[in-house]
């Protein structure tokens, strides 16, 4: 698939194409934040909320920019915004906007991710879970071992539901790569 043809299934909110996207940019996002703040964790933090915002607004894209420049853009925006906040409030650390406006940017249906995972021991399961971040530990947990609805888990996160898609494909696709790696 290429970029441009992605973006145009994703502004039909396709499922694969959003999954593409992320997969494409993620790393130069991530890149671009971590460069600027130094800090792993808000980097990502930061890098999760640019494509939560971008996937939320993916229909206004404009087809005669860059893409990748245009998620630089909202990356810095969502930085500038949360230096702004916390200035106005310095005993606050970053929080994220609550938006109750969303669009569903993931399908219900498994992907090949989530065949992976169920097609795991449980035990040797939980212990690959273990290896991810605390933040993407809790995302799986709440989803697919309490079963909870993503609007379930924003309530419980404190978190749009938009983020809590986009960190819980994120998980899907670490937690993917480390069984993968553990087969090969």
């Amino acid at each position: 698939m290429e970029i441009k043809e992605a973006i145009q299934k994703a502004k039909q909110n396709d499922q694969k194409a959003f999954n593409f996207l992320l997969d494409s940019y993620w790393d130069y996002v991530y890149g671009f934040q971590l460069k600027r703040i130094e800090n792993e964790n808000d980097a990502e933090d930061i890098t999760i909320q640019t494509f939560s915002k971008a996937f939320d607004k993916i229909a206004s894209f404009n087809d005669k920019y860059v893409f990748k420049t245009w998620l630089i853009t909202i990356s810095k925006n969502i930085h500038i915004d949360l230096l702004r906040k916390e200035k106005r409030q310095p005993s606050r650390s970053i929080s994220n906007d609550n938006d109750d406006s969303f669009y569903d940017i993931l399908d219900e249906s498994p992907s090949a991710e989530d065949k992976l995972i169920t097609e795991q021991n449980l035990a040797k399961l939980l212990r690959d879970i273990k290896k991810l971040k605390p933040h993407y530990q809790e995302v799986i947990n709440l989803r697919y071992f309490q079963e909870l609805s993503y609007k379930d888990i924003s309530k419980e996160l404190n978190e749009p539901i938009n983020n809590v898609k986009v960190k819980l494909l994120r998980a899907k696709k670490l937690l993917a790569a480390i069984i993968k790696n553990k087969s090969n």
